[in-house]
């Protein structure tokens, strides 16, 4: 099992960049994948990105590709998610998320952060 504190978000200009971060216990974090989703106001909540355990394969939705990188230090069990080029229908609280396998992470989690509020003004 895993525990995941996510952490950076805030309010931000269109066309600037924040960057989030997700910490995680446990000593086995390279055995999990992991990634980024979000949700906003009045919407199901959406797949953004992922990364494979060993951090060799990365997944974007289209709605972001090209915009924001995923990443991981598996020495400091933590996962970022840069995000630039920002846009007011980015405006979300966004989650990190893991689970063992690459598409479990992407499709169907079963650990989530606390979730963290990203505004992008116009």
């Amino acid at each position: 099992q895993v525990q995941l504190v996510d952490s950076g978000g805030g309010l931000v200009q269109t066309g600037g960049s924040l960057r989030l971060s997700c910490a995680a216990s446990g000593r086995t974090f390279s055995t999990y994948a992991m990634g980024w989703f979000r949700q906003a106001p009045g919407k199901e909540r959406e797949f953004v990105a992922a990364i494979s355990g060993g951090g060799g394969s990365t997944y974007y939705a289209d709605s972001v590709k090209g915009r924001f990188t995923i990443s991981r230090d598996n020495a400091k069990n933590t996962v970022l998610l840069q995000m630039n080029s920002l846009k007011p229908e980015d405006t979300a609280v966004y989650y990190c998320a893991a689970d063992t396998t690459d598409g479990l992470v992407i499709k169907r989690p079963r650990y989530w952060g606390q979730g963290t509020q990203v505004t992008v003004s116009s």
